[in-house]
C-alpha cells in the first residue's frame, strides 16, 4: 500500500518521526521538504538541549513522551545512541517546592511511570555537585534522558528512506496549493510538488505556513536561553558525554545538564522574548542558524549567580557560549494537532518539544491511516479546540508569554488565568458583581465559583475546613450555596457550556448516524447521548433537545464538538449547523422549590404531567421568551432556562425576584461540582475521554445498539463484554482530606489507577473522589487509598449515585 500523496513540511524531530511512523504503517509515497540541511535544518530540533523529563499534569503527554523515550532508546546512528538515559532529578530548595515534588510524584505514579522521592542525602548521591546546604529534597525518575535530537533525527530518516520516502533538503515552501477547499500541492522554490496530504511540521515557521491556507495558527516562538560552561575542574578527566541525571531546579527557573566537562545551562527566568514567525531569519542570512538569537548575557546574570549556589564547583568556572534559542509555546501549553477545519487535507503537527516527538509522530501516523489515534487520547491536543477569541493576536501573545513565565510555576489547578480578562461574559454579569461574585474562568467565560453575599449561610451549619491545597479557590460559602440548593432552590449561571443548533430537513437522520442514542423522537424530547469515534472512544457527551421538525438544540462540551458536527455534514446542504453560545444564555433554576418559583410566572404548565423529566418546550417567564428543559445536573428539581441575551438580564431579574420570598439563593460552580459529584454525573474531559468506552465509564445507558448504524457501533459491539477497567465512586470519611483529580490509588503498595473529578459531598458528609480502576478492584466495600502529597488517605468503593438514588426529587 503505498497510500496518497503525501507531503510533510519541516524535518525536523516532529517531521523525521511522522516520516518514520507513517510510512511504517505503509505509506510511502511521501515527501519531506525542509528549507534547511539535513538533519541539522535549522529549527528549534537543532539546537534542543535535549532533556526529557517526562513528569506532567497530563496523562497524554507523559504518554507522548514515554513513548519518545522508549523509541529513542531503540535507535542508533552508527552506533551512537540517540538517547542517554541518565535519569531525570528534580530538585526543592523550598518546603513549598518539597510539596509540590510530592504532586508530581503523584502525577508519574498514576501515569505509569516509576519514580521516587529523595531525601537531601539521595539527591547528592545522585548528583554530588549539588550544594548540600540548599537541597532539601528531590523527585528522580529513573527513565529520564537526554534526547540527541540531531542523531534521532538521522536515525528516523534512514528509516523511512529505506522505506521509500523522499527527504528534500534545502526546498523553501513558497505556498501550500488548493482547490475546492482542500489541497492539492506544496510550491517550492525548486518546483511544485503534487500532494493529496500536507502535515505542517514546520515548528517555529508553523504560523507562516498555515496562513499560506488562511488557517490561523496559535502558537508564538519565544527566545529561551541556553548557556554552556567552559571546563569545570571538578569535572576534569569526564569521558562521557553524562553521567548524572539532567537536573531541574524550578524554584528558580533553571535546569541543568552534562557535557563532558561542562555543564549546560537552560534557564526560563528571564523576561518573555517573542518574535513573529515572519522575522525569523531565513537558513542563508543567519548567522548560525535561523532558531538561534544573539545570547543576552544581562538577562542570564541571575541565572549564573543562582547555578553557582546551587552548584558550587562551577565558581572555579565561566560561562563560555550562550544563544537565546526559539521554542514553540501556545496558550493552553499542548500541542496543536489536527486537520484544518476550512481546507481538507491540510493538517498540523505543532508546538511539539523533542520530549513528545515520537509520540506525536506515532499519534499523527494513527490519525491519518486509520482515521483516528488508537494510542493516545488527543483531545486536549486537537488544534481545532479553540474558541474564536483565542486566536486573536494580542490572546495568544498574551497566555504565550505568560506561560513561559510560569514554566516551572507551581499553579493550582483551579488558578485562573491572568490577563486579558475579562473576555467573556454573560447577561447576568453586572447582576453577579452586585451579589459578590467570584470568578474563575471557563474557556474564557467569567464563571462565579461563589458568591460572597451568600456569607450569611454559613452561620448554623457544618462546613468543614479542606487542607489547605484544597481550601486555595474555595469559601465555606460553597458549601453552604449547595446545601441550600437542597433545601430551597437555587439559580446557576449555565451560559459557559456550548450551545449549537441543528437544522434543515436532514437534521434528525444526521444526528442519528452520529449519536448512541435515539433523538429522533417526538419534538419536546430530550436524548442525553454520546459522540463516539470509530474505536468506540468517547468524543463527548451530550443533550439533545428536539425543538421542531427539522431543528434541534445540542448542549455541547466545546469546539470540537461543533467540528465533529462540520466534519460530518452532508454534501448535499440539508443539514446546517451553528454555535448558538454567544447570543444565547442560560439559568439552572434548581432545588425543592423550583417549581414554587417558575410556575406563577408563566402560563404554561409546568407540573410533572405538564412538563416531564427530559422533556422541553417553549414558553414566557414573565416576559421573557425561553426555551425550558427539564433537565438537572445538581440532582434536584428544575430546568435549563434559555432565552436572547438581550433578554438575559430580565430573565435574571424575574427570577431572582420570585425566588428571594422562597429562600432562594444564586449559587456557582463550586457547589455545582459539589453537588454532581454526588448524582454521579460525568464530566467529559475530566471524568471519561477518548480512550475510554462508554460501559467503562459508567454511560452504557446512554448507548441503544437497537437503533440504526453510528460512529462506532461497531466497535461498541465488540468491547461491551471485554471491560477491564471502570470509572467508579470512592468516598473519604476525613473531611480534611479533600483531593482534587488526577492522584494516584493504591492497593496497598501497588498504584492500580487515578482520581478524574473530586470535591466534598455537603449532603452526604463525605469526601467524593471518582476514579479509573481496574473492575476487580470495583466492587462497593473496596478499601483503598489515595496518594495526596505525601499522605496516603483512605478511600472506599461505594455504589453510585451517593445521593437519592430512586431519582425521586429529580423526578417529583
Amino acid at each position: 500500500m503505498a497510500g496518497p500523496r503525501v507531503v510533510i513540511i519541516g524535518a525536523g524531530v516532529v517531521g523525521a518521526a511522522l516520516a518514520d511512523e507513517i510510512s511504517a504503517r505503509g505509506w510511502t509515497e511521501v515527501t519531506v521538504v525542509d528549507q534547511g540541511p539535513l538533519p541539522a535544518t535549522g529549527g528549534s530540533s537543532s539546537h534542543a538541549p535535549g532533556l526529557v523529563f517526562q513528569t506532567n499534569s497530563s496523562k497524554t503527554m507523559t504518554e507522548l513522551a514515554r513513548y519518545t523515550v522508549e523509541k529513542f532508546c531503540s535507535l542508533d546512528v552508527d552506533g551512537k545512541p540517540c538517547f542517554l538515559q541518565v535519569g531525570g532529578l528534580e530538585v526543592a530548595t523550598t518546603p513549598e517546592r518539597v510539596a509540590e515534588l510530592h504532586r508530581r510524584h503523584g502525577w508519574i505514579t498514576a501515569w505509569g511511570i516509576e519514580a521516587r522521592l529523595l531525601t537531601p542525602e539521595e539527591c547528592l548521591a545522585q548528583h554530588p555537585l549539588l550544594n548540600p546546604d540548599k537541597v532539601l529534597g528531590g523527585l528522580l525518575v529513573p527513565t529520564d534522558g537526554l534526547a540527541k535530537a540531531v542523531l534521532a533525527v538521522e536515525a528516523q530518516i534512514r528509516r523511512a528512506t529505506d522505506r521509500g520516502v523522499t527527504f528534500l533538503a534545502r526546498h523553501e515552501v513558497l505556498d501550500v496549493q488548493r482547490a475546492d477547499g482542500r489541497v492539492t500541492g506544496v510550491l517550492t522554490d525548486r518546483g511544485e510538488i503534487p500532494a493529496d496530504i500536507v502535515v505542517c511540521c514546520a515548528g517555529i515557521w508553523g504560523p507562516k505556513i498555515a496562513r499560506m491556507v488562511g488557517m490561523n495558527l496559535p502558537l508564538t516562538p519565544l527566545g529561551h536561553q541556553l548557556a554552556w560552561t567552559g571546563p569545570v575542574p571538578a569535572l576534569a578527566g569526564q569521558a562521557e558525554e553524562a553521567v548524572r541525571p539532567i537536573l531541574r531546579h524550578q524554584d528558580a527557573d533553571l535546569y541543568y545538564r552534562d557535557r563532558f566537562d561542562a555543564i549546560g545551562i537552560g534557564y526560563y527566568g528571564h523576561r518573555p522574548m517573542p518574535i513573529s514567525a515572519d522575522d525569523i531569519l531565513s537558513v542563508d542570512e543567519a548567522a548560525d542558524m535561523p532558531s538561534v538569537l544573539k545570547f543576552t548575557e544581562d538577562d542570564f546574570a541571575p541565572a549564573w549567580t543562582e547555578t553557582q549556589s546551587l552548584l558550587p564547583a562551577t565558581q572555579d568556572a565561566k560561562v563560555e557560549e550562550g544563544i537565546n534559542g526559539l521554542f514553540s509555546f501556545t496558550t493552553d501549553n499542548f500541542p496543536l494537532l489536527g486537520e484544518s477545519s476550512e481546507v481538507k487535507g491540510f493538517w498540523v503537527a505543532e508546538a511539539v518539544w523533542v520530549t513528545h516527538s515520537a509520540g506525536v509522530g506515532r499519534a499523527m501516523a494513527e490519525w491519518l491511516v486509520d482515521g483516528f489515534c488508537s494510542s493516545f487520547d488527543l483531545h486536549e491536543c486537537d488544534v481545532n479546540r479553540f474558541e474564536q477569541h483565542q486566536l486573536a493576536p494580542e490572546y495568544v501573545l498574551a497566555r504565550d508569554c505568560q506561560n513561559f513565565v510560569e514554566v516551572y510555576d507551581i499553579l493550582h489547578p483551579l488558578q485562573p488565568s491572568g490577563e486579558p480578562r475579562p473576555i467573556r461574559t454573560s447577561p447576568f454579569h453586572t447582576r453577579q458583581q452586585e451579589h459578590g461574585a467570584v470568578f474563575l474562568e471557563a474557556n474564557g467565560w467569567e464563571r462565579p465559583q461563589w458568591y460572597e453575599a451568600n456569607s450569611g449561610l454559613v452561620e448554623g451549619r457544618s462546613i468543614p475546613t479542606p487542607n489547605d491545597w484544597a481550601a486555595q479557590y474555595w469559601s465555606p460559602i460553597v458549601g453552604a450555596e449547595a446545601q441550600a440548593t437542597r433545601e430551597t432552590v437555587a439559580m446557576y449561571d449555565m451560559t459557559a457550556l456550548k450551545r449549537l443548533e441543528v437544522t434543515g430537513p436532514g437534521a434528525a437522520d444526521f444526528l442519528e448516524g452520529l449519536v448512541t442514542g435515539k433523538v429522533a423522537k417526538s419534538v419536546g424530547s430530550v436524548t442525553y447521548t454520546l459522540l463516539l469515534d470509530e474505536d468506540g472512544g468517547i468524543r463527548s457527551d451530550i443533550t439533545v433537545a428536539r425543538l421542531a421538525r427539522d431543528r434541534f438544540q445540542v448542549g455541547a462540551n466545546g469546539n470540537l464538538d461543533l467540528d465533529w458536527f462540520t466534519r460530518h455534514l452532508p454534501a448535499d446542504g440539508t443539514v446546517q449547523v451553528r454555535d448558538i453560545t454567544p447570543g444565547t444564555c442560560c439559568i439552572g433554576l434548581w432545588g425543592p422549590l423550583a417549581r414554587k418559583v417558575l410556575q406563577p410566572l408563566t402560563d404554561e404548565d409546568f407540573t410533572n404531567e405538564g412538563l416531564k423529566y427530559f422533556r422541553a418546550k417553549h414558553a414566557y417567564i414573565g416576559t421573557v421568551p425561553v426555551t425550558a428543559m427539564r433537565l438537572s445536573y445538581v440532582g434536584e428539581l428544575g430546568w435549563e432556562l434559555y432565552t436572547t441575551a438581550d433578554q438575559g438580564q430580565k430573565l435574571w431579574d424575574t427570577l431572582w425576584q420570585a425566588a428571594q420570598p422562597l429562600g432562594g439563593v444564586i449559587a456557582g460552580r463550586g457547589a455545582f461540582n459539589s453537588l454532581r459529584l454526588e448524582k454521579g454525573y460525568r464530566s467529559f474531559g475530566t471524568d471519561m475521554t477518548y480512550e475510554h468506552d462508554p460501559y467503562e465509564a459508567g454511560v452504557g445507558f446512554a448507548v441503544k445498539l437497537d437503533k440504526g448504524d453510528f460512529i462506532g457501533k461497531a466497535a461498541l459491539e465488540r468491547r461491551k463484554t471485554a471491560v477491564q477497567r471502570q470509572l467508579t465512586c470512592l468516598t473519604i470519611d476525613d473531611p480534611r482530606s479533600v483531593v482534587l483529580g488526577k492522584e494516584p490509588v493504591y492497593d496497598g503498595e501497588r498504584a492500580v489507577g487515578y482520581v478524574t473529578s473530586a470535591a466534598y459531598g455537603y449532603t452526604i458528609g463525605k469526601g467524593i473522589a471518582y476514579a479509573w480502576l481496574p473492575s476487580e478492584l470495583a466492587t462497593p466495600g473496596t478499601t483503598l487509598h489515595i496518594g495526596y502529597f505525601d499522605e496516603r488517605v483512605e478511600a472506599v468503593v461505594a455504589a453510585e449515585p451517593l445521593f437519592d438514588p430512586t431519582m425521586s426529587r429529580l423526578r417529583g
